[in-house]
């Protein structure tokens, strides 16, 4: 395994906010779980203000990660948030964050989520035409001005990126051909067109690619601010920045990117428009490598050569490190025997859930530890699109606990 997950150890074995695994796990009463360790969480948001220009918002994307504790504390520590559904608004409503830092992106918003977001404040992202005359007549319906942008489908994409969500024909966004038309409707209409917002891929890793789409992002959000009537006070500049998962995945070249949108932001962003708030909008990149799945081997089994670990857990709580959430070749996301980190001792082994399906599958051909019935084990990069993106009802087995410690 090339990347060292980013937690300490003792005596051979891990720790989580300073617990070892297993008084973790008897702490929380069960497995298979999830736990968030708070200290990362902090140390990321920190790493990312070091990193980025003082006067660029962080936004943290609340679909990466929605657990209430880890949006409450997250709250403390960013700018605003951006949520995609109305469960997740109310979610976000209920932290210290002014409704005005919320943002309301995505596609089919229902016309009680609009009516919500209208009577609430926050700002509402518009992803077509007719979704911007759903939000006027709700605004007539509830008394209030929507506060609104414009989601722009870029006229470029970004290659690279673990799912492209710009650029080509796209249910995100209005194409950015159309959006001076849709301008022009807004200045008619009872609203406050407050800026744009684009997003055009995410969990990329490839940093000269980022640092180009940020150039165009820029270039692009600047010429639709000039087709604005009125001044333009919110650039929503997306994110996209991937973590690691696989073995020779090279880290993101943070400082890179920080040097890049403090030039895009002197240079470009604030001669046009001093006053403007600019985001950068992260999820992943904030929570996906503070988190763990901790899962407990229950049998252990030979079948014609191949080892078998068969855990408590499976894909209906971590999907992804099944290979089953978007990815083309199955890779193996990293791994380990939680109180057996540094063991010399290892051989081959297939690391496989409790569901009856072979899907099932957390680790192929992956060389651990040996482990026995009882042991825990922990996959890692498990902060991000976890529980909340796998199939939990599938085969009825219950949902896992998640905890931040």
């Amino acid at each position: 395994m090339a990347y060292r997950p980013r937690f300490q150890t003792r005596d051979g074995g891990m720790l989580l906010g300073g617990l070892p695994i297993e008084r973790l796990a008897r702490r929380v009463g069960s497995t298979p779980f999830f736990a968030y360790d708070r200290a990362a969480l902090s140390e990321r948001v920190a790493l990312l203000r070091a990193e980025l220009p003082d006067d660029l918002e962080l936004s943290y994307a609340v679909k990466a990660n929605p657990m209430p504790a880890v949006v409450q504390h997250l709250s403390g520590v960013v700018d605003s948030l951006d949520v995609a559904s109305g469960a997740e608004m109310k979610l976000a409503l209920d932290t210290p964050i002014g409704a005005g830092a919320i943002s309301f992106a995505g596609p089919g918003k229902s016309n009680a989520e609009l009516s919500q977001a209208v009577a609430a404040g926050v700002i509402i992202e518009l992803e077509s035409p007719m979704e911007a005359d759903r939000v006027v007549k709700a605004g007539e319906e509830v008394g209030v001005r929507p506060q609104v942008a414009i989601r722009v489908n870029p006229d470029f994409e970004v290659k690279g990126s673990g799912m492209r969500m710009g650029g080509g024909a796209q249910q995100f966004g209005v194409d950015a051909e159309n959006v001076p038309s849709l301008i022009r409707r807004l200045e008619q209409a009872d609203v406050d067109l407050l800026g744009f917002h684009v997003f055009a891929g995410s969990q990329n890793l490839h940093t000269e690619i980022i640092l180009d789409a940020q150039v165009k992002t820029v270039d692009l959000l600047l010429a639709l601010s000039e087709e604005a009537g009125s001044a333009v006070s919110y650039l929503n500049l997306g994110g996209g920045l991937g973590i690691p998962y696989y073995e020779n995945d090279d880290p993101l070249d943070l400082h890179a990117v920080g040097a890049n949108l403090e030039n895009l932001l002197r240079h470009r962003i604030r001669p046009a428009l001093p006053d403007a708030r600019v985001v950068l909008e992260l999820g992943r990149y904030i929570v996906g490598e503070c988190g763990v799945y901790v899962t407990r081997v229950v049998d252990r089994k030979v079948s014609r050569g191949k080892i078998f670990l068969v855990v408590d857990g499976g894909m209906h709580h971590q999907m992804a490190a099944s290979g089953n959430f978007g990815q083309v070749i199955r890779r193996n996301y990293p791994i380990a025997v939680a109180d057996r980190w540094d063991s010399a001792d290892v051989e081959s082994v297939q690391v496989v859930g409790c569901l009856c399906t072979p899907l099932d599958l957390l680790g192929n051909g992956v060389h651990l530890p040996r482990a026995e019935v009882d042991d825990l084990i922990v996959l890692f990069q498990a902060g991000a699109y976890g529980l909340t993106a796998s199939p939990t009802a599938f085969l009825s087995h219950p949902a896992p606990p998640e905890v931040l410690v």
